[in-house]
């Protein structure tokens, strides 16, 4: 009996001791993997987010851009790696909301992914090139009127906010504005400061920097309420123009099957990095508005969006091409 009970608790002591077939997460470098090209405004959250996510997981969180189309290259990749935390993406609305509505792609955004977070929300904002004859947004629609096609607008990829944006913008105000798709926001971007482009609705937080310098006039807010990083700029509603409102929001995404517990702890952390001070103010201070939420509610968000877009999509007639 006595070697029964010596042979049990040696068992027991060889297998304390014995390393874990699962190791605790995180256990290497964590990639947090961005469907844009660097410079843009969801590379700069990622960015400020994966250098106060590192130490609290007590881990390097490395940013890749992997941008191409349309973000989808960069969802695949992170639907398809291993479910265990170590490989993360910053999604956003265009690539778990309005590219999935507009087009058939070869990810799931609901069942490819297990939600961790949100991050927050940015409004969009209508800008054109300073050198341009566009005085503002009622000259903008007369011109179109009396010349369509005469401008055209930049937009970060078909299925994107900006793509969006400006198709509603046509619709709603009756004109014709002929689109031109980069592969991100920051290539648009630099095309429209550049007058190859004269139009783009870019997020808040890409536009404001660029504003702020000069280098692109602000011509309206494409949401509900004007913002007080540019208090004098009107809603395209205010000036006349209704049913453009393209608010954009940002998350974090692991695989699907990533475990629950490693997904909580995310959770946990994330929202601890998005409610110090110096995060928000660096965020806010660019023109977003941080946001957190738990797993359920950020997945709950991402079904409500999906729902939303595939609607526009069919009452604007927006076409991938």
């Amino acid at each position: 009996m006595n070697r029964r009970l010596l042979a049990t608790a040696l068992a027991t002591a060889i297998a304390l001791l014995a390393p874990s077939a699962h190791a605790a997460f995180p256990d290497k470098t964590v990639t947090l993997v961005v469907p844009t090209a660097p410079g843009g405004g969801n590379d700069a959250m990622a960015r400020i987010i994966a250098q106060k996510l590192g130490p609290l997981l007590g881990q390097t969180v490395v940013v890749e851009n992997t941008a191409g189309a349309n973000g989808a290259i960069a969802a695949e990749f992170v639907a398809r790696a291993p479910a265990d935390g170590h490989t993360l993406m910053f999604g956003y609305i265009a690539t778990h909301a309005m590219s999935p509505a507009l087009q058939k792609l070869r990810y799931d955004p609901v069942a490819d992914f297990a939600p961790v977070g949100l991050v927050g929300y940015s409004p969009t904002l209508m800008v054109s090139h300073p050198g341009s004859a566009i005085k503002d947004v009622k000259d903008l629609v007369a011109q179109l009127k009396a010349k369509p096609e005469r401008y055209a607008y930049a937009s970060a990829g078909n299925g994107t906010a900006p793509h969006f944006a400006a198709e509603l913008f046509n619709l709603s105000a009756g004109v014709s504005m002929l689109g031109v798709p980069y592969k991100g926001s920051a290539p648009a971007l630099t095309d429209t400061i550049a007058g190859q482009t004269q139009v783009m609705f870019p997020s808040f937080f890409s536009a404001l920097p660029h504003v702020r310098a000069d280098k692109l006039k602000a011509l309206a807010i494409a949401g509900p309420k004007r913002s007080a990083q540019l208090p004098n700029v009107p809603t395209l509603k205010e000036m006349g123009i209704d049913g453009v409102e393209v608010q954009q929001w940002y998350g974090i995404f692991a695989p699907a099957k990533t475990p629950k517990a490693v997904v909580d702890q995310l959770n946990k952390l994330l929202n601890q990095v998005l409610t110090d001070k110096d995060t928000m103010k660096r965020i806010e201070d660019q023109g977003a508005d941080v946001d957190t939420s738990t797993p359920e509610q950020f997945g709950q968000l991402v079904k409500t969006e999906m729902v939303k877009w595939t609607a526009v999509v069919q009452r604007a007639k927006i076409k991938p091409d």
